[in-house]
């Protein structure tokens, strides 16, 4: 007779280069109804078993999924019906072990649980690691009470991966979506292909859509890859998405009517490429913010944004002397090459900062093949402060200069006209429909 194991069909995938191995049949199938039975189930579920939650409102449930899968058998516990299992109330979710695979369900207008709506940890010594979220849906109604803080997705571990949600609605106090780093948080996680739909305006710091690291662990290389989102009028704080570590990727992202930037808040040598801002002329719209050392920003498209300061389409900040992690450090040999700024009312601005005692210029930058086309009356590039070691490659602008003279790498011109940027949509991130009924 064959083993359970040898009577497995597998069928692989890959998406975003990760492999995922998926059981097709012969997979030990388990129903659940309720939180402890799932719980049982995942703890004593082999590589490859299927744990299948009920259909209908999962109500104030702390639901702790702990298992072992491998990486050609993850453990999946899915919706019996995508969509239909909803959790409500003070409900709250937790992955942890290795290997599994969370799929189809809603977290709706949680509150009560003072916690994070779901979480990639169990406690602070059972973390998850290679485990996956995706097509799962996390959402709060406008006239939801929340409660007073609280985040919604804490990643915690290594090689995780968060894809294919819907995310959208959160009002009060907390990011979104954390990344946290440490001794045994060692990041690597892949967030791809999400959508970030609106998130209003907090009036104050802790309105991130996405923290990647924290201010403490921000000397830490976290080397994560955020790919292929869809941030929409997210709009929680001027930092949409906060990068507060070391060499992780921003790739591919769309962020449309955002009135706020993607800021590389702490951290060194991170890489902002091939993302496309549309502001489509909303106010305070945003782009890029640079802070740190050995950054990357290239081949980005930067449209109708209307923020300034903070908010400028790229914006290279002067840093404080002798910075505390959670202060300003001055830049350093950045890269700012192929990006195209156009109509936005302020371009590129190098060396600005709100507090007088941020007086270190930004050094051994490279600025090389970026093609500016201002708005009527406003500078293509803006200096404001000291530049120095600064090259210049390949640049041309339509437009004023400010603090800085036209010279060979620096030409004023009349650039080609744009190619229509390569924007995601709902339609093109590839979610389920249920997510939108």
């Amino acid at each position: 007779m064959m083993s359970k194991k040898s009577l497995r069909s597998l069928v692989a995938i890959s998406l975003g280069g990760w492999l995922w191995v998926v059981p097709i049949a012969g997979a030990a199938e388990v129903a659940v109804s309720d939180a402890e039975a799932a719980r049982k189930a995942v703890r004593d579920a082999a590589p490859g078993d299927v744990i299948v939650l009920s259909s209908g409102e999962w109500r104030d449930v702390d639901l702790r999924l702990d298992g072992e899968g491998t990486a050609e058998l993850p453990i999946t516990i899915r919706a019996a019906e995508a969509g239909g299992t909803i959790f409500a109330g003070a409900s709250r979710v937790r992955l942890g072990g290795s290997y599994l695979v969370l799929s189809g369900v809603k977290l709706h207008n949680l509150s009560g649980a003072q916690a994070d709506w779901l979480e990639f940890r169990i406690d602070s010594k059972r973390r998850a690691s290679h485990c996956r979220v995706t097509d799962c849906a996390f959402t709060e109604d406008a006239d939801f009470a929340a409660e007073k803080e609280n985040r919604w997705i804490g990643i915690y571990g290594e090689g995780n991966r968060l894809d294919h949600c819907r995310i959208e609605g959160k009002k009060n106090k907390g990011a979104t979506v954390v990344v946290w780093l440490g001794e045994e948080d060692k990041g690597q996680h892949l967030i791809q292909r999400n959508y970030f739909g609106p998130r209003p305006r907090l009036g104050k710091n802790g309105g991130e859509t996405l923290r990647v690291g924290a201010s403490e662990s921000s000397m830490q290389t976290a080397n994560c890859l955020v790919e292929e989102n869809l941030f929409f009028q997210c709009d929680g704080e001027t930092e949409c998405i906060s990068n507060k570590s070391c060499g992780n990727i921003y790739r591919g992202n769309t962020f449309q009517q955002v009135q706020g930037t993607l800021t590389l808040r702490h951290g060194n040598d991170c890489i902002v490429e091939d993302n496309v801002f549309l502001g489509e002329k909303r106010s305070q719209t945003g782009g890029i913010r640079v802070i740190g050392e050995g950054h990357v920003v290239r081949n980005n498209a930067l449209f109708d944004l209307e923020g300034d300061g903070f908010r400028s389409a790229i914006t290279i900040l002067r840093g404080l002397p002798k910075s505390p992690l959670n202060g300003y450090f001055p830049v350093v040999r950045a890269v700012i090459s192929g990006n195209r700024i156009e109509n936005c009312k302020h371009s590129l601005v190098i060396g600005y900062h709100d507090e007088d005692d941020a007086t270190v210029p930004p050094r051994d930058c490279e600025f090389t093949g970026n093609v500016i086309v201002a708005r009527e009356g406003q500078a293509a590039v803006s200096v404001l402060s000291a530049l120095e070691g600064a090259t210049w490659k390949d640049n041309v602008v339509s437009g004023s200069l400010e603090g800085i003279e036209a010279q060979e790498g620096l030409a004023i011109g009349k650039p080609d006209p744009a190619p229509a940027p390569n924007a995601l949509t709902r339609e093109t991130l590839g979610l389920s429909e249920w997510m939108w009924k």
